[in-house]
């Protein structure tokens, strides 16, 4: 019976209420920031990758500041040919 009286009390039953409301109903629930936390980090990692990508970019750009540079750059990396000429990509098949 004291069980009873103490969950017929309108302050507890107003707090289990408004504790049910703040963890599942209200549009920031835990739910939502478990969530939120998870893109949070999927962004940031991608920033990582992103920044490095730019700073080796960065990096082949002032390498190429020469015509040399930069016609052997085209040549290796982008496989550009000139006319009177043919290339052969040999690749090797992983095990």
């Amino acid at each position: 019976m004291k069980r009873l009286k103490h969950i017929k009390n309108k302050y507890i039953i107003t707090t289990i209420v408004f504790v049910v409301y703040m963890l599942f109903l209200d549009d920031v629930d835990v739910f939502n920031i478990a969530r939120q936390e998870i893109k949070l980090n999927k962004l940031e990692n991608e920033k990582e990758m992103l920044l490095e990508k730019f700073t080796e970019t960065k990096t082949i750009l002032d390498q190429l500041d020469h015509t040399d540079a930069l016609e052997r750059f085209a040549r290796e990396e982008k496989l550009f040919k000139r006319d009177n000429e043919d290339i052969f990509v040999i690749v090797e098949e992983g095990e």
